[in-house]
Parts: structure tokens; C-alpha cells; sequence
């Protein structure tokens, strides 16, 4: 027999789990996944449509430069992107976030850090829900939108809570319907422009420059509007013991997904800013179905609207759903959260998260019938972008000063990225108004005195953390 490298052995124990077990952690989730099934896991996140539900306003705002305002978001977002891709490969276990900065800078702040993430999963499915709910009532106002919130919240909450292997077929189906769809409306769009002479009838610089609308004020609307449409990319990070190899997996997939869905979004709003050039006079809800009407005709709108539909109340929220589950999981069995024994059990059979699963699915229904969206966005956007800040911080902590490792590599991979991506998140952070703020900053103190009670004064930590 041949000897085994000691690279080998180590993805041979990533793929077995006993790359969890060296973090103090038993392996009992059922590692199935791949490379390609967490970019569609990224993809679906972030929804290759996603920009029609805000193309209205995003366009009013920028003065038709929508594309623009992505390509905005590719650049700001991606050096998050790779502080994920840093601390996933040197941290592979569930917790995303929670988990990164628990061990990278310090277990209490790790514990607050994850509390704000999970307002902001908990939140996401009941907003999307909600507005799944309100177009489908817009084609079929007989269907009460109640109704439409329970039923996608129980179908979403079923097929997570029967396993990873079944979410992750749910979300090639999904995601082929939604490329689908995005493939025929820019058929229909280029045809409209280019061959039928309407809309600006030909190429248009206008949608992605225009110099006299650049300046400071314009450039920070844009950027608070593009990174806040790229929030989603980092639950592929959730799922590290469920792929099958996490260290070189889940880091690929977070930057991959956030390059291809950033060119979808250019792609699409560039040929529906040259159909409907136009901005001023568009509707701020139903934007992009408008335009997909103007250039296919009845059918291509309800189609669209459809799709819409399912891939926000279904394969969006089911994503969403699935990460927080993975969180409060994590967070369960480091006995942090109330009710840790019950939320912290995996399902003998389905190697899911069970508990936490149904947990999340009842909040998701409660929420989306009693919460208005304006307070769950502010809520959301408060919860990721404080959390992607602490990220950032922890790279450069515990890269750059714990483990020291620096020279030009290092300063440029734990020192000057991290900080590229904190400035531009605390950039947007600063602009929240003061009801986000005051929204945010109440969650944020009730999970500090959560975790001073949990800890007993912030003097104890889970057993697996002691030596962290």
C-alpha cells in the first residue's frame, strides 16, 4: 500500500467530520453537498431576479443608472466576500458569523455578533413571504394574503425540516425556473430594443455613466442601495457541516456566487433600462413586470409575476429559513439561547436541525402577519451590516495580530482588505436613520443581557470555548 499524504488525511477527516470534532463538536449533520450545490445555495439566496422587487425605486434614486448601482455593489461587497472566504477555511463548522468571530476575537462578542445575524434571518422569510404574498394577491386578490403567507411558510418549513439533500434539489428546480424566465425576458428585451427600434433603440452609456450625476451625494446613495441588495451571499457559510469538504468549498462558493449573481443583475437591468428608458414614470412595485409586459406582451408579465412569486415566497425564503436554522442550531448547542436542549437537537433520521427548523417557521408566520415591513427592514439591514463589520475586525485580529501572520501577504489579506470592507459597510452602516438605529440598537441590548445572564456576568463559556 502507499502512504497517505497528510494533506489527503486532513480532507479525508473534513469529509468524515472529524474536522468538526476538533472543534469540540460532534458531527451529526449529514455532509452531502458540493461545490456547485452551494453556489446554487448562494445563487438562490441572493435571487437571480431579485431586482424586481426594488428596480422602481432603485432607479428613481439613481437616475435610471441601475446597473451602475451593481456594479457598485460587486466591488463593495466582495471584500466581505473574502473575509468569509478567510475565516470559513479557517473555521469549517455551522455558525457562519456567530461562529467566526465566537473563536476569532472573543467568545462574548461572538455571542452578541450572532444575535444580530439572527434577527436578521429571522426577519428575511417573513419580508419575503410578505411580498410573495402581495403579488400573487395582485393576480388572484380572491386568495387572502394570510393564507399565501401560511401555506409557503409550511412548504418551506417541510422540505428543510426532511433534510439538506431535499432543499438542495428544491433549489436547482428553482433556480433553472428563475434563469429561465430572466432568459426569456432578455430575449424579449434585446429583440424589443434592437430589431423593433424601441425603447433607446440601440446601445445607451446612459444607464451605466453619466458624469453630471456623479457626485458624493450620488455615490453614497448608490452604495448604501447596491450593498444592501447583496445581502444573502454569506449563508452558504451556515451549511460547513453539511458540505462535504467546508476548507476548500464554502469560501469558492460565497465569492463565486456574489461575482455570477452581480453579472445577472448588470445583465437584466441594463436591458430593461434601454426598453424602458424612461425611469421617471415607472411604477415603484411593479417596475420590472411593467417592462416585461412592454416588451413580451400579458404573458410574459403574469409569467414573470409567477416566478416571482415562488422564487421569493419559496426558493428565497426556504434559503433564508434554512441558514437561521443552522444559527440558532449553532448557537443551541452552545447552550447561549433559551431553550438550548430543545432547539439544539438534530433529527435522528433527517440529520437536520429539526427543532430550530419548526422554531423558525412558526416566527416566520408570526412575524409576516404581525410586523410591518418598514420595521423588519430596519431590523434586517441593521443586524447584517453590524455583524459584517465585526467579521472584518476579526480577520485582521485574529490574522494579523494574533497570529501574526504579516509581511506584504499578510498586510494585504488580513490587514488592508478587512479594512476595505469595513470602511464601506461602516460607510453605509452610518447612513441607517435614527429608527433603524434605535430599532437595531434595542436588539442589540437585549441579546447583551441575554449573554450576560447565559455567562453569568460574561465569565463563562461554552465548554468547547475555554481554550478559544
Amino acid at each position: 500500500m502507499g502512504s497517505i499524504s497528510s494533506a489527503e488525511l486532513n480532507q479525508g477527516n473534513t469529509e468524515t467530520g472529524h474536522d468538526t470534532e476538533k472543534f469540540g463538536y460532534k458531527q451529526e449533520l449529514h455532509r452531502g453537498l458540493t461545490l456547485k450545490d452551494l453556489i446554487i445555495y448562494g445563487l438562490i439566496t441572493m435571487l437571480p431576479i431579485a431586482p424586481i422587487e426594488v428596480y422602481g425605486l432603485v432607479a428613481g434614486s439613481s437616475f435610471g443608472m441601475v446597473p451602475f448601482v451593481y456594479m457598485i455593489g460587486i466591488v463593495a461587497m466582495v471584500f466581505t466576500a473574502l473575509s468569509y472566504n478567510t475565516m470559513s477555511r479557517e473555521f469549517p463548522i455551522s455558525g457562519s458569523v456567530y461562529s467566526y468571530v465566537q473563536r476569532g476575537l472573543n467568545p462574548h462578542v461572538g455571542f452578541v455578533t450572532g444575535w444580530l445575524i439572527m434577527i436578521d434571518y429571522i426577519m428575511c422569510p417573513a419580508l419575503l413571504t410578505g411580498f410573495a404574498a402581495l403579488w400573487l394577491n395582485r393576480i388572484v386578490p380572491s386568495i387572502p394574503i394570510y393564507l399565501i403567507i401560511l401555506i409557503f411558510t409550511i412548504i418551506n418549513t417541510f422540505i428543510i425540516a426532511r433534510g439538506i439533500t431535499l432543499t438542495a434539489i428544491a433549489n436547482r428546480i428553482f433556480l433553472a425556473m428563475e434563469l429561465i424566465i430572466l432568459a426569456l425576458f432578455i430575449f424579449f428585451a434585446v429583440k424589443y430594443v434592437f430589431i423593433d427600434g424601441h425603447g433607446a433603440g440601440g446601445f445607451s452609456l446612459e444607464p451605466l455613466f453619466q458624469a453630471d450625476k456623479m457626485d458624493l451625494g450620488f455615490l453614497a446613495t448608490a452604495t448604501s442601495i447596491a450593498v444592501l441588495g447583496f445581502l444573502g451571499f454569506d449563508v452558504i457559510s451556515t451549511l460547513s457541516e453539511e458540505v462535504k469538504n467546508p476548507v476548500k468549498t464554502v469560501g469558492r462558493a460565497t465569492v463565486s456566487s456574489l461575482l455570477i449573481i452581480g453579472l445577472l443583475f448588470v445583465v437584466q437591468t441594463y436591458v430593461a433600462a434601454l426598453a424602458h428608458p424612461q425611469y421617471e414614470n415607472l411604477d415603484p412595485d411593479m417596475a420590472m413586470f411593467d417592462i416585461a409586459r412592454e416588451v413580451g406582451g400579458d404573458w410574459l408579465y403574469y409569467t414573470f409575476i409567477i416566478v416571482g412569486v415562488l422564487a421569493v415566497g419559496v426558493a428565497n425564503a426556504l434559503a433564508i429559513q434554512s441558514a437561521i436554522s443552522r444559527i440558532i442550531y449553532s448557537m443551541s448547542r452552545d447552550k447561549l439561547l433559551p431553550f438550548s436542549g430543545v432547539l439544539g437537537k438534530i433529527h435522528p433520521q433527517y440529520k437536520t436541525p429539526f427543532n430550530a427548523t419548526i422554531f423558525v417557521g412558526i416566527v416566520t408566520l408570526i412575524v409576516a402577519v404581525t410586523v410591518s415591513i418598514e420595521a423588519i427592514v430596519q431590523l434586517l439591514n441593521f443586524g447584517a451590516l453590524t455583524s459584517f463589520m465585526l467579521l472584518n475586525i476579526t480577520v485582521f485580529a485574529y490574522f494579523f495580530i494574533k497570529k501574526r501572520q504579516r509581511g506584504t501577504k499578510g498586510f494585504l489579506k488580513y490587514c488592508l482588505l478587512p479594512a476595505i470592507g469595513f470602511s464601506i459597510i461602516a460607510f453605509v452602516w452610518s447612513g441607517f436613520d435614527s429608527k433603524t438605529f434605535l430599532v437595531g440598537f434595542v436588539w442589540m441590548a437585549i441579546g447583551i443581557i441575554l449573554g450576560a445572564v447565559k455567562s453569568k456576568g460574561y465569565k463563562e463559556v461554552p465548554p468547547t470555548l475555554r481554550d478559544v
